[in-house]
């Protein structure tokens, strides 16, 4: 009987019903075929929706934006030119780590894509960058924001896997590092091969005056993180921090954000963040359903008479449905739908669920950046003026790059965990 609830889902989501939605009804058949009380609906719902560290999912997407669009964003482009740009190609190496850096406070990909886009595509262009080029490096290092603490994704697997969001936090650290790096390191060498030139050298005056700037803004996931990981206050508690940090710096600092900005800010970050919850809500729904027919103990049992225990196939198997699902699917819908499927086998073979949450959220970010359906491209897109084919092309070296680093850390868990093990005891 699985096949109604998956057959349902996916005929639902044919006929263009939202995801959240198209959840929740795949699951409401099952219960209605099977008899169940219509009553336990809204029950499991708000029993999926109301975990404590979910308080952090509309902080940080909230602090996120105040970010991008306060005027902070801005000035850390700015004192990142007047550094970083100096170098052949250092514009390719400002977008790449700015698109980071914004993406990793709002969890957004395809709003750093806009933001970064916005500001630094025109300067690009006048410096001879190949426009396909640059739409695509913004749009692929944007969704490593979601890899990078803190990281919205981290914290609804966090909820469903039952782990610590900052042991996730820590894991992600070291491959949204080697993502970047990587990026970066194609970045130079392809603005190398075509000649692309330094930025301008600055007075040391100028430079300076734009890192006194942009430093209350270069605090930010410093006093997030190190609040987080020193035990100052737990993720929820940075999330609100952030955002108190954040508007200070935007209202009272910078004096770039007045009260009409912020109040559609809010509501912003408010629609989203109730989208996410909505979700949520269906997939524990959904849940429910496959806990009902068995289904993550069959895949697992089907996985494992295919590959056996062998780590290896296993989990080449899960990187495969991962990507292909992050091609198609937003992040946290995809995560939210998956994880409970895998966990029974990664607990079957012995597997770490950090490790295994670092690796899910790392392919569903692979995923956000490869055509045909990726969003971070289709804003890309729409900033630059080409169009998502011509930008598709450029992306496909950044994509291999980032499913290299992604088949590192997938078989050397090393990478996802030294951290964790050495300042927070994981084993």
């Amino acid at each position: 009987m699985g096949w109604i609830l998956f057959g349902s889902f996916f005929l639902f989501l044919l006929i263009g019903v939202p995801v959240g939605l198209a959840v929740g009804l795949a699951a409401l058949i099952v219960f209605i075929l099977n008899g169940i009380p219509l009553q336990m609906v809204p029950q499991t719902f708000f029993e999926g929706s109301s975990s404590y560290a979910l308080v952090a999912v509309p902080f940080f997407i909230l602090a996120g934006d105040i970010l991008a669009r306060g005027g902070i964003s801005e000035r850390i482009l700015a004192i990142a030119e007047a550094t970083i740009g100096r170098i052949r190609g250092g514009l390719a190496v400002v977008a790449t780590m700015a698109s980071m850096f914004i993406a990793a406070i709002s969890g957004s990909g395809a709003a750093t894509t806009a933001a970064v886009g916005a500001s630094l595509l025109p300067e690009m262009n006048k410096k001879k960058y190949d426009t396909d080029f640059s739409a695509a490096l913004i749009a692929s290092s944007g969704s490593i924001g979601v890899v990078i603490p803190p990281s919205v994704p981290m914290v609804l697997y966090a909820v469903i896997a039952g782990e610590g969001v900052a042991k996730l936090f820590m894991g992600g650290f070291i491959p949204g590092t080697i993502m970047g790096a990587g990026l970066i390191t194609y970045a130079v060498w392809y603005s190398s091969k075509h000649g692309y030139p330094a930025s301008e050298k600055l007075p040391a005056r100028e430079v300076g005056r734009r890192f006194v700037a942009s430093l209350w803004g270069l605090m930010t996931p410093v006093i997030i993180l190190g609040g987080i990981f020193s035990g100052y206050f737990t993720p929820s508690e940075a999330a609100a921090i952030a955002v108190d940090y954040t508007l200070i710096v935007a209202c009272l600092i910078y004096r770039s954000l007045n009260f009409k900005k912020f109040y559609e800010l809010v509501v912003g970050a408010g629609v989203t963040s109730a989208l996410i919850m909505f979700i949520i809500g269906t997939a524990k729904i959904f849940g429910w359903g496959l806990a009902f027919y068995q289904i993550p103990e069959a895949v697992a049992k089907s996985m494992i008479s295919i590959a056996g225990n062998d780590y290896f196939w296993i989990y080449l198997m899960i990187i495969i449905i991962v990507l292909i699902a992050g091609c198609f699917m937003e992040t946290a819908s995809a995560l939210i739908i998956l994880t409970p499927i895998f966990l029974p086998l990664i607990e079957a073979i012995g597997g770490n669920l950090i490790h295994f949450g670092v690796i899910m959220v790392i392919g569903l970010a692979i995923g956000m950046t490869t055509p045909p359906m990726s969003i971070n491209i289709f804003v890309a897109s729409a900033i630059s003026g080409r169009s998502m084919e011509q930008i598709s092309k450029a992306i496909w070296p950044m994509v291999i790059i980032l499913v290299a680093v992604l088949f590192i850390c997938t078989y050397f868990p090393w990478f996802v965990l030294v951290l964790p093990r050495v300042f927070m005891g994981v084993q």
